[in-house]
């Protein structure tokens, strides 16, 4: 049977990049089987095999390593390497059994599907391409790319009016079954997927903090930072660390960071804070406030996920101040309600992961305008995917954690 002929029996569309696509070995399992390929991209030659390894979590704290069947990319649909992928703050909550993700007294039905592969901060190259995924996406096999974290169902009232962040049916890479994530070698990109486009020439560190980077950008827009303002962010890890350098590009007076791990306020002082705070050395309220003339900040950004800092945060802004939360939580917080309505009149903002903003994150980050060097402080092989998961929940050694399959 010619390659064609195989490609059109499995609904595959093989397309050359740079002439270096070539079909190597092709069987059929009840028709659905994928037909290896050897690819050249900038990652080297490699072959699309029969089988992957891949992270499959099957409960909190029951993660195993495995073989599972490369998936087969449908009509529209996009076959992808994984390039590399981040161990998100929200995978450590995962691990640990966190009620919002696997369902508790608060949480009748958990968010995450299990057995399911974790990983939604990624990025890789086009393997292959179903049938129309081309023309869909605007892409061909050997491009590298990227996809919005959601996977939003097109159907629902949200999706329909463009506000496809908080589509109600709400798959996301590495949290469902009929959306795997990417802590394994291929990926698939279902027909819904928001694609993008990474340059070439974009090194990887920098490249797999897409995700992150784009939920700041959201994070900042929501708190309407303005000239004069004295905004405030609330956690350095990777994305507080880009709502720094945002904010910064926003012309605001000034720029305070607050954290209790001082390589992070560190970075947060090359990434443009004016000032950093340590809590554990420094009374973070009063200093604000002296600052400000007893006033309180602007704009309270929350990204630490600790219950801590929201208390913190509503002391320290000012009247008709802005607080914005991006933060998820181990547990429920309790808050004096009163401050927010009765006595400062708060505009209290969510912010939930980064729609829109993929384009801007990528150009931005391209050109220097956001700065993360240093931010990915460990790649390691998928096969050390515990240690990975370890260092994000300890903290103190590291800020960012990627896989590298």
């Amino acid at each position: 049977m010619t390659s064609a002929a195989l490609g059109a029996a499995l609904n595959l569309t093989t397309q050359s990049w740079k002439g270096r696509l070539r079909p190597a070995l092709a069987r059929t399992d009840e028709g659905k089987a994928l037909m290896a390929t050897t690819v050249a991209t900038d990652l080297g030659e490699a072959t699309i095999p029969k089988t992957m390894r891949a992270v499959i979590a099957y409960a909190p704290h029951d993660y195993r390593l495995e073989e599972v069947d490369v998936p087969v990319p449908g009509p529209e649909e996009i076959l992808v390497k994984v390039e590399a992928c981040g161990i998100c703050g929200s995978d450590g909550k995962v691990y640990k059994g966190a009620e919002m993700y696997w369902g508790g007294p608060l949480t009748p039905v958990g968010w995450v599907k299990a057995p399911v592969i974790p990983g939604h901060e990624f990025l890789g190259y086009v393997a292959a391409l179903g049938p129309r995924a081309a023309e869909k996406h605007g892409v061909v096999v050997g491009d590298r790319v990227v996809a919005d974290q959601i996977v939003p169902c097109e159907r629902c009232r949200f999706c329909r009016r463009g506000q496809y962040w908080m589509c109600e049916v709400h798959n996301m890479f590495g949290f469902q079954t009929v959306v795997h994530g990417a802590w394994a070698d291929y990926m698939k990109f279902p027909k819904e997927a928001r694609v993008h486009k990474v340059p070439t020439e974009m090194p990887t560190e920098i490249a797999v903090l897409t995700e992150p980077v784009s939920c700041a950008v959201h994070a900042v827009e929501r708190g309407r930072v303005e000239f004069g303002d004295v905004v405030v962010v609330s956690g350095t890890g990777p994305i507080g660390l880009a709502m720094v350098g945002l904010a910064h590009l926003k012309g605001p007076r000034t720029v305070i960071a607050v954290d209790i791990n001082e390589r992070r306020l560190e970075l947060a002082r090359k990434f443009g804070a004016d000032l950093t705070i340590n809590p554990r050395t420094t009374n973070a309220i009063a200093a604000v406030k002296e600052l400000t003339g007893g006033y309180g900040c602007d704009v309270y950004l929350e990204s630490s996920g600790n219950i801590v800092s929201i208390n913190q945060g509503l002391q320290m802004l000012r009247r008709l101040g802005r607080f914005v939360e991006f933060s998820v939580f181990n547990e429920p917080a309790l808050v004096d309600w009163s401050v927010i309505g009765d006595r400062k009149e708060l505009d209290i903002l969510g912010s939930h992961i980064g729609p829109y903003t993929y384009p801007i994150t990528l150009d931005y980050l391209h050109r220097g305008l956001i700065r993360m060097d240093g931010v990915v402080t460990h790649m390691l092989p998928l096969e050390q995917f515990e240690e990975g998961i370890n260092l994000v929940l300890d903290g103190s050694q590291s800020i960012k954690v990627a896989l590298k399959p």
